[in-house]
């Protein structure tokens, strides 16, 4: 076993492999529904465990690669057709990669940790040790010379009869190119076949008469006529020959580069590869990566976005500087004023391009999902289907691994809570799989992720009986629809009286809700008993540098992320109002809630003389007034953690350097919306 940091690089590598697989089977299982199973599909999955065995073997995790061996025995045997697709063995191939990924995910806290393998094993060997598949059609009978066939892989040879059995018209492709192009163009020739069909095979051609061209056959399996594959442009200087167990068929389009095909192949001539067919093997062959991307742990991106924070609170001291020498009349002033704003500039770009590097798209996030919904679904034994929508929507990388927990929580109580069983939706006119919906949008500086199910629903008034045992609500008391589904976010609360593996224990939604708002989001849930239910998470793209709006309050500054401001106002005489209680204002014929922070956080100190602003905050559609002394201007942060000690303070996101010496709290503005609207106004710091 290598160093730590090898076992971590290991660690990532296969983690990266295990999402591919994930995304790779799901899309497989597609496949199987439209009974079209993609043959590159399977043959990408296949290398992917054959890498995932190598990279274990060589860092001596046996168990890890003991089990990717057998995964790539049972996949090489479907690649060769020796076994077929379906249900059953997808779920075996989900179950294997399963395995491996808890192997991998308990060998990143303790490199010793293992498991069982022997059940994985047993159940691939006694699917593997059932019949082959025999039934194709025997390639003797097809019009091809026996030299030809003799060098096909057995792999290109179970594709040649897999096409015959699916009826599809096969193809000798004969075509020739010009040394100083040839490449380039049997690629664009390969890619234009691929559009209408499979190609089986790209071989040598036979001798060519012409030194300046190179000659090369393709066995294609051909999805269209050969009336409209003649007429395709791009091929239009290939000759075609029609490869059938009945006589042939040769049909030429104008101008053929070859006249015919040769027959005369011999053993020595090997195929060359299908996807680089002129690859070189000797000495000259450039050893460059073919990826272009570099793997990058997040702390040190971490330092990076410190790093350029601390730019920016630089430049701001050099900004005053050049104003405080304008207003001095110093010459030079005017120089300096120039060079700030270039500096401001480089300084805007380089923080954009930091920011997109921390960027990942939420696909990541939903592939983890669907596997969650496919294994829950077998235990539950529910037919669930999941669709995704805006899965390119990108979002902090670190706000996306905290999300990984609540999301799964959500689902798994979508999945016990919500989906009925297939005999319940049937009986309740529902088709009998359920839908799972999970939708990404960004909207302005938020992400809004929805995770919604045909279920059953959330009926209101057990909810509300609920709350009336626990105390939580007034029998007597009107309340709001979003109060009452907020009910469920209380400790312990729990709509079922039954406990079960995945809920009924009263623990799970309140952490969610804390989850939530320690990454600055809100979490909004709405229900329609008997149709189904939809959580909504809204959340910032990014916690890293931000635009703060800087108020005063008592003496005291604070910061305001700008994404949440919306505008600000003079408080006159005679604007505010009380309701219930509540401090509010009119704004554009709505009532808009008041906040004082010096209250909210029981300040004590000089209050100023002049008059007071309030500004308008708002986060996933709600408001707030938040009432300030002086409003200071705005500047770029970083947000600092207050840390685990200071985890339980409300209201407060984090804490930030301005630059002059003084640190200043950063105010967590759905913490705020979300308490007020509420009525939770104890939050003390």
């Amino acid at each position: 076993m290598g160093s730590r940091q090898q076992v971590d690089e290991f660690l990532a590598e296969a983690e990266e492999l295990l999402e591919k697989l994930s995304q790779d089977l799901a899309e497989l299982g597609e496949g199987i529904e439209n009974g079209d199973v993609n043959p590159e599909l399977v043959n990408g999955i296949f290398r992917d465990a054959h890498s995932m065995k190598g990279l274990a073997g060589m860092f001596g995790f046996d168990d890890i690669a003991e089990l990717a061996h057998h995964l790539e025995d049972l996949l090489d045997k479907l690649r060769l057709g020796k076994i077929s697709l379906n249900r059953i063995l997808l779920d075996l191939l989900f179950e294997t990669i399963e395995g491996v990924g808890l192997l991998v995910r308990g060998k990143a806290g303790d490199p010793d940790y293992t498991i069982n393998v022997a059940p994985y094993v047993q159940r691939i060997g006694d699917l593997l040790a059932g019949p082959d598949d025999n039934s194709a059609i025997t390639l003797e009978a097809l019009n091809l010379d026996v030299a030809l066939l003799n060098v096909l892989t057995e792999y290109e040879e179970h594709r040649l009869q897999e096409n015959l059995t699916q009826g599809r018209l096969l193809l000798l492709v004969s075509v020739a190119f010009p040394l100083d192009s040839f490449d380039t163009d049997l690629s664009d020739v390969i890619g234009e076949l691929k559009h209408v069909g499979e190609v089986v095979s790209t071989l040598p051609g036979a001798a060519n008469a012409d030194p300046s061209s190179l000659a090369f056959r393709i066995l294609f399996a051909c999805k269209i006529p050969l009336e409209n594959l003649s007429a395709t442009p791009g091929l239009s200087d290939c000759c075609f020959e029609t490869v059938s167990p009945a006589p042939p068929v040769s049909v030429s389009v104008p101008a053929p580069v070859l006249a015919g095909v040769s027959k005369g192949l011999t053993q020595a001539e090997q195929p060359l590869p299908q996807e680089a067919p002129l690859q070189q093997t000797g000495e000259d062959t450039s050893l460059r990566s073919v990826s272009h991307s570099v793997r990058v742990d997040i702390g040190k991106l971490d330092i990076l976005m410190n790093l350029v924070g601390e730019l920016g609170l630089v430049k701001g001291g050099i900004a005053q500087v050049a104003s405080d020498l304008s207003n001095s009349g110093v010459a030079q002033a005017c120089d300096l004023e120039k060079s700030v704003h270039s500096l401001e500039r480089r300084l805007a770009e380089l923080q954009k391009a930091v920011m997109d590097v921390r960027m990942v798209p939420v696909r990541q996030l939903f592939d983890k999902m669907g596997r969650i919904i496919r294994r829950m679904a077998q235990e539950l034994g529910k037919k669930v289907e999941l669709k995704t929508f805006g899965s390119e929507t990108e979002f902090d990388k670190l706000i996306a691994e905290e999300l990984a927990d609540p999301l799964m929580h959500i689902i798994r109580n979508a999945l016990d809570h919500g989906i009925e069983s297939g005999t319940e939706r049937l009986a309740a006119g529902k088709a009998e799989v359920g839908c799972i919906e999970l939708r990404a949008t960004q909207r302005g500086n938020h992400v809004v992720l929805e995770i919604a199910d045909d279920g059953k629903g959330i009926d209101s008034e057990v909810l509300r009986r609920k709350g009336i045992e626990r105390g939580l609500v007034d029998s007597d008391t009107q309340i709001s629809r979003r109060n009452l589904f907020g009910l469920l976010f209380h400790p312990g609360f729990s709509t079922r009286d039954e406990v079960s593996e995945y809920s009924g224990r009263g623990v799970g939604m309140d952490v969610v809700k804390n989850n939530i708002s320690a990454l600055s989001g809100i979490i909004d849930i709405d229900s329609t008993y008997g149709q189904g239910t939809q959580i909504s998470l809204t959340l910032p793209i990014t916690l890293a540098i931000i635009k703060a709006l800087v108020v005063r309050i008592q003496g005291r500054d604070y910061a305001i992320p700008l994404t949440s401001v919306l505008e600000t106002l003079l408080l006159e005489p005679g604007m505010i109002q009380t309701i219930e209680g509540q401090e509010v204002v009119e704004l554009r014929r709505s009532t808009l809630p008041l906040l004082r922070l010096n209250q909210l956080f029981n300040l004590d100190g000089q209050t100023s003389s002049g008059g007071d602003f309030v500004v308008v905050a708002g986060f996933a559609g709600r408001r707030i007034g938040i009432v300030v002394e002086e409003l200071r201007g705005q500047q770029d942060v970083v947000i600092k953690s207050l840390g685990k000690s200071l985890s339980f303070v409300k209201g407060i996101a984090g804490a930030a350097d301005l630059g002059n010496q003084k640190t200043v709290l950063v105010l967590d503005v759905s913490s705020l919306i979300t308490d007020l609207l509420r009525g939770d106004t104890g939050l003390n710091v």
